[in-house]
């Protein structure tokens, strides 16, 4: 799986965001746990989700029924501040091919047309929350090894 525009890093730290919120009985869920029902390998989960602590978006529990959790609502969490803290903001701020220079000066020979693009992609990122995208998800199937509602029994 991957994005046009986004790392799979940051494509999957999203699906990870997902999965959290989606566990609301959970204190905490657990990395191994969610990186197999993600089929993300335990090793570049645990990398993406250290970015998504180091930024205030998750917070992590050491110990037997430790994992992670959201620092915040989903409400209160945007797309926008997941892709930031995994990928940066510059796909919103540089040119799509990469071209050293490339600005309304110097245009290169897609700059216009990617720059309302790349204006509306962030809006959009800003604009939409991690509940309303995962609400979304909930009620389409969509190709993760999860189940629509968790079969687990909430951790105490």
């Amino acid at each position: 799986m991957t994005s046009m525009v986004l790392s799979k890093a940051c494509t999957y730290g999203i699906l990870a965001s997902f999965y959290v919120a989606r566990e609301k009985d959970a204190a905490f869920v657990s990395i191994r746990e969610m990186s197999e029902d993600l089929n993300i390998s335990f090793h570049f989960l645990t990398k993406i989700l250290q970015k998504l602590t180091a930024d205030g978006i998750m917070i992590s529990h050491k110990g037997p029924k430790g994992g992670i959790s959201l620092a915040k609502k989903p409400e209160k969490i945007s797309l926008l501040e997941i892709i930031a803290a995994i990928d940066g903001d510059e796909i919103f701020h540089e040119c799509i091919l990469g071209l050293p220079g490339c600005g309304h000066e110097k245009p290169c020979p897609i700059h216009e047309y990617w720059a309302s693009v790349r204006a509306e992609m962030e809006s959009m990122f800003a604009h939409r929350t991690l509940a309303e995208t995962a609400e979304g998800l909930e009620q389409i199937e969509y190709r993760l090894k999860l189940p629509v509602m968790s079969t687990r029994p909430p951790k105490l």
